[in-house]
């Protein structure tokens, strides 16, 4: 906000060499891909760090040397137990092995930048091969050469750490129905698909609904988002909720009683699309799978004489 208010390009920060080498020691530590070994960017987006090609003591001995006092940060703060352990203990002992083990690392961390830009196209590539809207097409990912690595890079930004992972991949081979979730998002093993998707609730759709006087002309609409029934036949309140094990309905143009069930898996929904799919209920009765089908022994008729004609909508 400061910057755009005072028309700033970039915004500088006082990060530095030794911050850089701490960060990737840390990262390795705590098991991270190659992206998390490249160190601290000199650039990322609007933050910029000038500072980067000089350690913490050069900058210490200028300001000392110029009479300039300073203020810590105090995001510096943050990790500090495991910073100051890594600072105090961990590169001591290493620089006793390599004294310029500082400079070794930042070294080593430019080949890993390299190494990540070719790296990254081939995962963005990747990507483009497996993904579908509703997550990763789990064949295409088995003919990938790295597929674990893979399936990391599109777990781990939404909060799936190494581990985690591991334990999904090993859920490919297994029968659907597993799932893992995490503060924000579901992972769940279907039957052709790792199905992702946020976890912010099963949106409830909105009905509308208008009630006619049936005419001979009347032509009902062929479009699943849209129920016409008998309305003279709706002899109860109509409530809506989630279907559940053992509910059962007459599919329209059938005369047999179906497991809801067996109809979803019939129509091959995934499970978590199972999870989104809402009855329309009239008393006991499920008179309409809504977006679905409807119940045959609602449907208008040659008796019928008033139409009600619900129109089913997802909030965005």
């Amino acid at each position: 906000e400061i910057r755009k208010t005072c028309g700033a390009t970039v915004i500088a920060v006082a990060h530095h060499q030794d911050d850089s080498v701490e960060t990737l020691l840390l990262n390795l530590i705590r098991g991270t891909g190659i992206n998390g070994l490249r160190g601290i960017r000199p650039k990322n987006g609007k933050i910029v760090r000038p500072l980067l090609c000089l350690n913490r003591k050069e900058i210490l001995d200028y300001l000392s040397d110029i009479g300039q006092e300073y203020v810590t940060d105090s995001t510096n703060l943050q990790d500090e137990y495991t910073r100051n352990k890594i600072r105090l203990n961990l590169l001591p002992l290493m620089q006793e092995i390599n004294p310029s083990v500082k400079e070794s690392i930042l070294k080593t961390a430019e080949h890993l930048n390299d190494a990540a830009s070719v790296y990254n196209i081939g995962i963005e590539a990747a990507k483009q091969r497996i993904m579908t809207p509703e997550g990763v097409h789990i064949n295409a990912l088995k003919q990938e050469p790295a597929p674990e690595t893979i399936l990391f890079e599109i777990l781990y930004p939404l909060g799936f750490n190494a581990a985690q992972v591991k334990d999904i991949y090993r859920t490919l081979d297994g029968q659907p129905g597993k799932s893992f979730a995490n503060a924000d998002w579901r992972i769940v093993k279907d039957r052709e698909l790792l199905l992702i998707e946020p976890l912010h609730g099963t949106k409830r759709p909105v009905l509308e609904m208008k009630k006619y006087a049936y005419t001979p002309d009347f032509i009902i609409p062929r479009d699943k988002h849209i129920g016409c029934f008998d309305a003279d036949k709706l002899q109860h309140p109509l409530s809506l909720r989630l279907w559940k094990h053992g509910d059962t309905f007459v599919p329209f143009g059938m005369k047999g009683w179906k497991k809801v069930s067996d109809y979803l898996t019939d129509r091959k929904f995934s499970i978590v699309r199972k999870e989104q799919q809402w009855l329309l209920c009239c008393g006991e009765d499920i008179i309409w799978l809504v977006g679905e089908r409807t119940d045959n022994r609602f449907r208008i008729d040659e008796k019928t004489k008033n139409v009600l004609i619900i129109t089913s909508s997802f909030p965005k």
